[in-house]
């Protein structure tokens, strides 16, 4: 069965209000002469190489007050992080910001980078490449470079938002009967399990927190790590964790297996491994119950299908039959 597409509704560049459009060549000082869009991720938005009439390329992400409300502070989240990042980590540059209140947009311009997106199904040279730019990368961003109480611990985002087993344990029982039969077996054990994730994956790292392969380039010299809205401080093999589920439902290996070719993950405390899976397991499972949210009708598909394997996953750890 192939696995869904990570892929959601794309806007096009002439889709950003005219205004905004002449902002943008104004700091640029030439005009845009094409705009390709790119279709990979979720963002209700823009997503496109743009160059310019003197040569130069950028790429540029944008997003407005419609379809998804949401997503004009998810762009001022990632241009605060991805602007305090270090210049050495393989992140492009973010060249310029235009926030405008009056129509309601946020538009990222960054260095636009060559490269590709792994190839699905997973090739393990590749992924062995993004795993060792992951372990750069982590070295690179311990200590977090980011010290200020806007990005959040780990621990913190744990707690209180990737906590779905504590959510469904409270929800009435009449409403679990779309849950699989292991969940509702288990809930209990796993919200408990789940609860000891926060102080297991306490550390000094700035983590990505939403690796996949649509958000990856590889380049011949490097590996490019893109869309950080959702970095957080943590220890450094919790980002691992949470990519391995995406491998495997694209093609991969098991995630036991994309675990233990990460070598940041050679110190990691297996109860404390343990503990972080129910928590991304139960995260995906209440997430791909919940409606979709708008202008993003494909990502509960996507997320369900992340849910199968860390259940799977999490099931073959603890020995939960």
């Amino acid at each position: 069965m192939q696995p869904p597409p990570a892929e959601g509704v794309r806007l096009d560049w002439a889709a950003v209000p005219e205004s905004v459009r002449a902002a943008v060549e104004r700091w640029a000082g030439n005009v845009i002469v094409s705009a390709i869009s790119q279709r990979s991720g979720f963002s209700p938005g823009v997503a496109a190489r743009l160059r310019l009439g003197d040569g130069r390329r950028l790429f540029v992400k944008a997003v407005g007050p419609k379809p998804n409300a949401d997503a004009p502070d998810i762009h001022r989240r990632e241009a605060r992080i991805v602007s305090a990042l270090p210049e050495h980590v393989a992140v492009p540059r973010l060249r310029w910001v235009c926030d405008s209140p009056n129509e309601g947009w946020v538009v990222l311009l960054f260095d636009e980078v060559e490269g590709e997106h792994p190839r699905l199904p997973w090739r393990l040279d590749e992924l062995d490449r993004v795993l060792n730019g992951l372990n750069e990368l982590a070295h690179a961003l311990t200590p977090s470079p980011l010290r200020d109480a806007r990005v959040p611990t780990a621990a913190a985002r744990l707690a209180t938002r990737i906590c779905g087993w504590r959510y469904l344990l409270a929800w009435p029982s009449g409403d679990l009967d779309g849950l699989d039969v292991w969940s509702r077996h288990h809930l209990e054990q796993l919200a408990d399990l789940e609860a000891l994730a926060p102080a297991a994956v306490i550390g000094e790292t700035l983590l990505h927190f939403d690796l996949r392969a649509d958000n990856l380039l590889l380049a011949p010299e490097r590996v490019w790590f893109f869309d950080w809205p959702h970095a957080c401080i943590g220890a450094a093999w919790l980002d691992v964790v949470a990519f391995a589920p995406s491998v495997t439902m694209q093609g991969g290996p098991l995630p036991e297996e994309v675990i233990t070719r990460y070598p940041a993950f050679q110190a990691a405390d297996a109860d404390m491994v343990t503990a972080s899976i129910a928590a991304i397991a139960g995260y995906f499972t209440y997430q791909a119950a919940q409606p979709p949210p708008s202008g993003l009708p494909t990502l509960r598909a996507f997320q369900a299908a992340q849910a199968i394997v860390a259940r799977d996953w999490l099931a073959r750890r603890t020995g939960w039959t």
